[in-house]
């Protein structure tokens, strides 16, 4: 990682997913946001779905699909994740976690930084996109407070395709969120 190292953001290594890490990423990413272990970080979003957070068919079709990658910070196993993509002229931010026991220190900034500098300086790319469930208004702060821009364009929620998990809710959707590298 190329990211300089200050008091608050540590210096990660990063590596790229392959297929042997589809399940155990899965387990990872939904820790971060499904169910009472998720409650331990501030990223959960066990009062909104239940389920899934990711499908290990689009995780597996993301590792091998060009102008994608799947980013890995290993400690003794995945630490934290992120799927970067080309995707309608502009790079894509998803699938974002951090193992919940280690959140609020710094991982995830360290890790966004890592994923802006992969879209901009490897693969040309001027913006990133990202859609954020705009009931999530802290971790919507968390993204302006790193430089995303609120677009005001909101995308509906996938109700019914349960590979984006279970609603508890019937006015979830998502804010797409900007940001120009």
């Amino acid at each position: 990682m190329t990211e300089t190292p200050s008091a608050n953001t540590p210096v990660l290594s990063v590596r790229t997913a392959t297929l042997a890490d589809v399940d155990p990423l899965v387990r990872l990413v939904t820790s971060a946001y499904r169910g009472e272990a998720s409650r331990a970080g501030w990223t959960t979003e066990a009062d909104l779905l239940d389920g899934e957070r990711v499908d290990p068919a689009v995780l597996r079709a993301d590792i091998t699909r060009p102008h994608s990658r799947v980013l890995v910070v290993d400690d003794g196993g995945p630490l934290a994740c992120a799927h970067v993509a080309v995707e309608d002229g502009a790079g894509y931010f998803g699938m974002f976690a951090v193992r919940p026991d280690r959140q609020g220190r710094g991982v995830g900034r360290a890790l966004l930084a890592e994923a802006e500098r992969v879209v901009r300086d490897e693969w040309g790319q001027a913006l990133l996109r990202m859609t954020v469930i705009d009931a999530r208004a802290d971790l919507v702060a968390w993204y302006v407070r790193r430089g995303y821009v609120r677009t005001g364009r909101i995308k509906p929620f996938p109700y019914g395709d349960e590979r984006f998990g279970v609603p508890k809710r019937d006015d979830l959707r998502f804010e797409v969120l900007e940001k120009r590298l």
